[in-house]
């Protein structure tokens, strides 16, 4: 049982005989359904059927010698509504299914960002077409999220803002040069991380940990594309599972200057998501491929 199907209004799934009906439903009424030969043998079928805005279930498998259709994985999903990444991409294959995720190493987050890639049969039809593909591929980034909450925003004034910006600026700047391997600019990252650590040890003694940090973006858990974050929301709306009438939360939210979409079921959130304010929460991180 995939645990974020709950994320997209489906959270009355409780076993495996509510399981098979909802993908027997998506096998006869899928939206958009994609074949791909993936050798002389195999094949990929990969089928999708919404179920609100932009949000649905994908299944993936192939059709037997009896025109049966076998399944292999599915997951629930969330389009991105826009670009939110067009760094060097790096494109890995699961070991035990046909399913793959994408590495990018992008500066404003200070970390290598993981996706579950949601298009897969897309990327395989133009892999086996020999195109090439390039390698800073624009991706659309959209997340799940089976617990969240809002916080307050901290309060800035206009000098701070622009200094903060100048700041991240700067930053990403020096992360850059010492990916190339500039000596100055290393040392300048770790006096600036030093001074970080101090700042907060001690504002922490008196002040809450989420007034000092604005927002953050940090790995979670076992699986690489889980994160926990703190993001500001941009903009928010309930939108209705047309199949079970489960209300979702739909956010557009910016974390570390990336901007994308997280969804998550109204029953799972708590607070009010009016835009400004902050949310946090546990998330599972999922991307499109725009190709050209």
């Amino acid at each position: 049982m995939h645990s974020y199907l709950r994320a997209i209004g489906f959270s009355d799934i409780k076993n495996r005989s509510d399981l098979n009906k909802l993908i027997n439903h998506i096998v006869e009424n899928a939206t958009n359904i994609k074949t791909v030969q993936l050798n002389h043998q195999n094949s990929l079928t990969e089928m999708s059927m919404e179920f609100g805005d932009s949000i649905g279930i994908t299944i993936r498998g192939e059709y037997d010698q009896n025109d049966v259709f076998q399944l292999d994985n599915y997951f629930p999903y969330a389009v991105g509504t826009g670009i939110s990444t067009q760094e060097d991409l790096a494109i890995n294959k699961k070991v035990d299914t046909e399913a793959y995720t994408g590495m990018c190493d992008d500066y404003r987050l200070g970390v290598s960002l993981i996706f579950y890639i949601q298009n897969v049969a897309e990327y395989l039809q133009r892999k086996n077409q020999e195109q090439k593909l390039s390698p800073n591929i624009p991706v659309a980034l959209s997340a799940l999220s089976l617990e969240g909450r809002v916080l307050l925003p901290i309060e800035k004034d206009e000098i701070q803002v622009k200094n903060l910006t100048a700041e991240k600026i700067n930053r990403n700047n020096l992360i850059a040069e010492a990916k190339k391997g500039n000596q100055d600019a290393i040392d300048s990252l770790t006096i600036e991380d030093i001074d970080t650590y101090a700042m907060v040890t001690k504002r922490a003694k008196k002040e809450d940990i989420y007034s000092i940090v604005d927002t953050c973006f940090i790995p979670y858990g076992s699986e690489s594309d889980n994160y926990s974050i703190l993001a500001t929301i941009l903009d928010s709306r309930l939108i209705k599972n047309t199949l079970t009438n489960e209300e979702i939360y739909d956010l557009n939210v910016i974390c570390n200057d990336i901007t994308f979409r997280v969804c998550i079921n109204k029953k799972d959130f708590l607070g009010e998501p009016l835009p400004g304010r902050r949310f946090k929460g546990n998330i599972w991180m999922q991307g499109k491929l725009c190709f050209q």
